[in-house]
């Protein structure tokens, strides 16, 4: 069972890529950075807890909002089932995929046959267009090898797997809508609501309160890590190159903007891809200086670090003020 032409080149960010796989085959063909954008994507979690090993930093929302987000600003129909039962889990994929179409999956990279880092990280996604007797046939991202196989065994155990960020056996489809929603209109909401959540979370850890709160706590990294020259280094990874597009999301965020610049007239949305245009390497700046931190242990780098993040709470909290004022048309 081969669903044909089921694609979506280069993608960077493993819920983008799965959402425009779908969509593609839908007919809608949108970039990843303006389906990371419409979804309402950019954020910013500092995340520790008693049972981590060492603290989390994320820069989008949580699993599954992008995905939501932007079927509601198109008026697509999102379908989404999960189950506790790998059977009847399996028999939802294989239906929809009888009915001609793709189907995204919320999977624990652990257990993929081609993911060569073997780390459980239960939010990741990807698009399955087919399978045969002994394989699934994925769309995942560039780096993952865009398209991609994995045994039906370890897909089950991925789908099935439970733990932080899991999702219960989660599928889901999408359709067009009737009409043609305005992307002008679209753009505008995830753009103003966008900035509204990053200048008002509810928690310190979130947003720009959040980026506040990292620089206090980065400088402790090296006494917070059992092993500095392995934490600190993912850390500064997860940042830069997983699956984020660069900068923890920042580079996508500001091609969003550039490419919403090109379809509506605002000078908001010019100015707030300037400032995210700066604003993007220093978030490279600081990736940087965490891995030259765990690679020699010196500890000045976790202290320039948290100087750059000081000034990214600034200036991003400068930026969404900006990008929160554009208008309605």
């Amino acid at each position: 069972m081969i669903i044909e032409n089921v694609a979506f080149p280069a993608g960077r960010h493993c819920e983008t890529t799965t959402l425009g796989a779908l969509l593609r085959h839908e007919g809608i063909d949108l970039s990843e950075p303006m389906l990371f954008g419409l979804g309402e994507g950019l954020g910013f979690v500092y995340w520790d807890a008693k049972s981590m090993d060492f603290p989390f930093l994320g820069g989008r929302t949580k699993p599954t909002t992008i995905t939501r987000t932007v079927a509601d600003r198109l008026g697509l129909t999102l379908r989404i089932q999960e189950t506790a039962s790998p059977r009847k889990a399996w028999q939802n994929v294989a239906t929809v995929l009888a009915a001609g179409r793709p189907v995204g999956l919320q999977l624990d990279s652990y257990h993929l046959d081609y993911f060569t880092t073997k780390v459980h990280f239960g939010a990741h996604f990807a698009a399955m267009y087919g399978y045969d007797d002994t394989h699934a046939y994925l769309i995942d991202t560039a780096q993952q090898g865009g398209t991609v196989a994995t045994t039906l065994t370890s897909l089950e155990r991925a789908r099935d797997e439970r733990g932080p960020m899991t999702a219960r056996n989660l599928s889901y489809t999408i359709a067009r809508p009737t009409g043609r929603p305005d992307l002008g209109d679209a753009i505008r909401a995830a753009i103003r609501n966008n900035a509204h959540a990053f200048l008002s979370p509810p928690i310190a850890n979130l947003g720009h309160r959040g980026i506040d709160k990292a620089a206090r706590q980065v400088p402790r990294w090296l006494d917070r890590s059992s092993d500095p020259s392995r934490d600190l280094p993912l850390a500064a990874t997860l940042m830069e190159r997983g699956g984020t597009g660069g900068a923890l999301f920042r580079a996508m965020y500001r091609d969003f903007l550039a490419e919403c610049a090109t379809i509506v007239d605002d000078d908001s949305v010019r100015l707030g891809h300037r400032l995210y245009d700066e604003i993007a390497p220093l978030w490279t700046e600081v990736s940087q200086h965490i891995t030259t931190a765990g690679e020699t242990g010196d500890p000045d780098h976790l202290t320039r670090a948290s100087v750059v993040l000081t000034e990214l709470a600034d200036r991003e909290r400068h930026a969404m003020q900006i990008l929160g004022g554009v208008h309605t048309d």
